[in-house]
C-alpha cells in the first residue's frame, strides 16, 4: 500500500508514467506538423484530447477501485465470451506494431545524436540497442528502478519542452486565444484531429490497470489516488502536445517519416543556435525511449493476465461452474477475491517480453512512415472498443457499486470519446488504404 503521508510528487508517480508511456514519436511530430501547417488556433484540440484520455482511463481505475478486477477480468466475467478473444487477436498485432514504431523512432532519435557516417545503418543500430537496454531495465530493475526511470525520463522532457518554448519567444497572447477559443480552420481541419486523436496512448491506457496493483490501491481512497495521478499524468499530456505546436507555429518543417524529428531539431538549431537542436533531441529522445520502456514494462501484463483467465476459465467450465466470477467478500471499501500473483514472474511475462524486444526489430526493413501509419490506424481502432465496454460495465448496477458508477457527464465524455474515435479509426483505415495504392 502507499503511504498516506508520502509527498505529492511520490503519490502521483504513475501519473509521470502515464504521461512517459503515452506521448510519443508519433504525438511529437504530429503536433509539430499542425503547429507549422495551421498554427496557434488548434491548440485547444490538445489539452480536449488529452481530456477525452483522461476519462477513459479514469473509467478503468474507478471498475477496477470498485471490483478489483481490471478491466480485462471485466470482460472475461461480464461480457459475452467474444470480447476478450476480439482485444486478444487484435492485441498481438497491435503489439507487434507499436514495438515496431517504438524501435523505429529510438533509431531516428539515436541518429540525431550521432549517424555513423550512414543513417540508414545506424538507425537500425540503434534501435537493436535501444530494444535490448529497455529489455534490461525490465528484466533485471523491478517495478521500483521502472518508477525511477519513467520519473527521469518524464523530467527531462518537460525540461527540455518548457525550456525550448520559452527560448523561441511565442505570442502568448495569441497562445491564450488558441487554448481557450475553440477554432476549426478549414484548411486543416485534418491537423485538428490528428492532434486531438493523438495524444496519450492507446492500448497502453490497460497497463495502468496493473501499476496500479502494484500500488495496492482499492475503495475509494484508491479511487482519490488514481484521480490525483491521472490528473498530473494527462496534464503532461496536454502540456506536451501544445507546446509542440507552438514549437511547429515558429518554424516551418514539411514532410513525414524519420526525416521530420531531424527538420525539427535542425530548424530549432538555425533558430535558437546548436544548444536549441541538441535541446530538442534531448527531449526527443527522452519521449520516444520513455515510450519504449513504458511498453516494454506494461504490456506483458496484458499477455500473461490473458492466459491466467484464459486458463482459469478453462478449469471453471471443465467442473460445470460456466465463466463467471466466483463471489468475492467484501471487507469495506476493499474487496478481495482469488489470491494475487506476480505476474511479472510468470514465465508468460517473460517470454513476451522478450518477444516484444526482439521480433518488431525486423520493421527496421521498413519506412518510418509506413510502420507508424500502420500503428496509429490499429490504435485508432481500439479506443472506441475501450468507450463502449466503459459505458456497458461502468453503467451495471449488479456490478459497480453506486459510488463508482458513471455520472451523466462521463456517460457523455465516453460517448463522444466513442463516435470521434471511431470517426478517427475510419479515417485512418482510409489513409492506410491510400498509402498502399499510391
Amino acid at each position: 500500500m502507499e503511504l498516506n503521508r508520502a509527498g505529492f510528487f511520490s503519490r502521483v508517480t504513475l501519473g509521470f508514467i502515464v504521461a512517459a508511456t503515452g506521448v510519443g514519436a508519433g504525438d511529437l511530430i504530429t503536433a509539430s506538423l499542425a503547429g507549422s501547417s495551421v498554427g496557434l488556433v488548434i491548440l485547444w484540440a490538445a489539452w480536449v484530447g488529452a481530456l477525452l484520455k483522461f476519462f477513459l482511463n479514469e473509467g478503468l481505475a474507478r471498475f477496477q477501485m470498485a471490483t478489483s478486477q481490471t478491466i480485462l477480468e471485466g470482460w472475461f466475467y461480464h461480457l459475452p465470451r467474444f470480447f476478450p478473444w476480439i482485444f486478444f487477436f487484435y492485441f498481438l498485432l497491435w503489439s507487434f506494431y507499436v514495438g515496431g514504431a517504438l524501435i523505429n523512432a529510438c533509431g531516428v532519435a539515436g541518429v540525431g545524436f550521432f549517424s555513423f557516417g550512414n543513417p540508414g545503418l545506424a538507425r537500425i543500430i540503434w534501435g537493436v540497442i535501444h530494444s535490448w537496454v529497455g529489455l534490461a531495465f525490465v528484466l533485471r530493475g523491478g517495478f521500483p528502478l521502472f518508477q525511477k526511470i519513467m520519473t527521469f525520463l518524464t523530467a527531462a522532457m518537460v525540461a527540455t519542452v518548457l525550456l525550448s518554448v520559452l527560448l523561441i519567444s511565442p505570442d502568448w497572447v495569441k497562445v491564450i486565444k488558441g487554448l481557450l477559443v475553440p477554432s476549426f480552420p478549414r484548411s486543416g481541419l485534418g491537423w485538428l484531429i490528428g492532434v486531438m486523436g493523438g495524444v496519450g496512448g492507446t492500448v497502453t491506457i490497460i497497463c495502468y490497470n496493473y501499476w496500479v496493483k502494484e500500488k495496492g490501491r482499492h475503495g475509494l481512497a484508491g479511487l482519490k489516488r488514481c484521480r490525483e495521478d491521472l490528473g498530473v499524468g494527462y496534464g503532461l499530456t496536454a502540456f506536451f502536445g501544445i507546446a509542440m505546436v507552438i514549437i511547429g507555429s515558429k518554424i516551418t518543417v514539411r514532410g513525414r517519416g524519420d526525416e521530420v524529428a531531424l527538420q525539427l531539431a535542425a530548424e530549432l538549431g538555425r533558430v535558437l543556435g546548436p544548444a536549441g537542436k541538441w535541446l530538442f533531441l534531448l527531449g526527443f529522445w527522452s519521449a520516444v525511449f520513455s515510450s519504449l520502456v513504458g511498453v516494454w514494462q506494461g504490456v506483458p501484463y496484458i499477455f500473461a493476465d490473458f492466459l491466467r483467465l484464459t486458463k482459469k476459465n478453462n478449469r471453471r467450465r471443465q467442473k460445470g461452474g460456466g465463466e463467471k466470477e466466483p463471489a468475492v467478500e467484501s471487507f469495506g471499501e476493499i474487496k478481495t477475491s482469488s489470491p494475487e500473483i506476480d505476474l511479472t514472474r510468470t514465465l508468460s511475462y517473460r517470454l513476451f517480453l522478450i518477444g516484444l524486444a526482439f521480433l518488431p526489430l525486423l520493421s527496421l526493413r521498413f519506412t518510418v512512415q509506413k510502420i507508424q501509419l500502420v500503428y496509429a490506424v490499429l490504435g485508432a481502432f481500439f479506443m472506441p472498443f475501450l468507450a463502449l465496454t466503459l459505458l456497458l460495465l461502468n453503467n451495471r448496477r449488479a456490478i459497480v457499486p453506486r459510488d463508482f458508477r458513471n455520472t451523466r457527464i462521463v456517460n457523455l465524455w465516453l460517448a463522444a470519446s466513442l463516435t470521434f474515435f471511431t470517426y478517427i479509426g475510419l479515417r485512418e483505415i482510409i489513409a492506410l488504404m491510400a498509402s498502399f495504392f499510391r
